[in-house]
């Protein structure tokens, strides 16, 4: 069974790190998923982008597009998907269609910069 792991921190204060604090903390992150990755437990790493790249479709009737990540704090995260898409309005195409299925709630959606690939069996 695999499982994500979903890292919180404050934003604005990881924003602020220099360059030489930031290659440091993945430098020291990097041991332990080599550690993991040796054992065959590490699977894709993801670093997401800043909330101010996030895009979220309000699943209502008709649904509503919004800039930012506007989830009310009753939501909590549940889950996401890794999808491929050209731009924002294809992965908004997919979103919607996911909200067709499964009704209510909110779909943050944000671009994801590449950090680095696992090695799970899954």
């Amino acid at each position: 069974m695999l499982y994500a792991i979903l890292c919180y921190h404050d934003e604005d204060l990881v924003g602020s790190w220099s360059k030489e604090h930031d290659a440091s903390v993945m430098q020291k992150l990097s041991v332990v998923q080599d550690k993991l990755a040796k054992q065959g437990k590490l699977g894709p790493v993801a670093r997401l982008l800043p909330t101010t790249a996030a895009t979220t479709l309000r699943k209502e009737n008709p649904p509503l597009v919004l800039d930012g990540p506007f989830a009310e704090t009753k939501e909590q995260l549940l889950g996401f998907y890794l999808v491929e898409g050209k731009n924002l309005d294809e992965v908004l195409d997919i979103a919607r269609d996911l909200g067709e299925a499964n009704p209510g709630g909110t779909y943050e959606i944000r671009p994801v910069g590449y950090f680095t690939p696992g090695s799970a069996k899954t």
